[in-house]
């Protein structure tokens, strides 16, 4: 049920990650850094399936893209640095504060689709 979930919620642009990473910490006893591990993995096949998706719509503004791609390699790398050096508790922390910004700005601060 949590893989589906999070699966909807991957398609749906938002991160599966929102769904699977408290799920594997809180339900399965996951280690932080393990939970975050076996989401980035995750992410391949389903960021895979909605690129193709997004694609055939022509929802990618090719111009962009390489821009993006290249600040998400350097971003990743400094991340994965960052989270190994932090202790699980510090991580955990800052995900749920992550979360806690996002759904602020998710209720307060988008611009609502007219």
């Amino acid at each position: 049920m949590i893989s589906f979930l999070s699966g909807i919620i991957s398609g749906m642009g938002i991160g599966g990650g929102t769904i699977r990473i408290p799920a594997l910490t809180i339900f399965f006893g996951t280690k932080q850094h393990i939970a975050q591990s076996v989401n980035l993995l995750t992410f391949i096949p389903t960021g895979l399936v909605a690129v193709i998706s997004h694609f055939k719509q022509g929802n990618i503004e090719k111009k962009l893209t390489f821009k993006l791609i290249l600040g998400g390699i350097i971003g990743a790398i400094a991340g994965s640095y960052l989270a190994v050096v932090l202790t699980p508790g510090i991580l955990r922390r800052l995900f749920g504060i992550f979360l806690f910004i996002m759904g602020v700005y998710e209720i307060f601060c988008k611009e609502k689709d007219k």
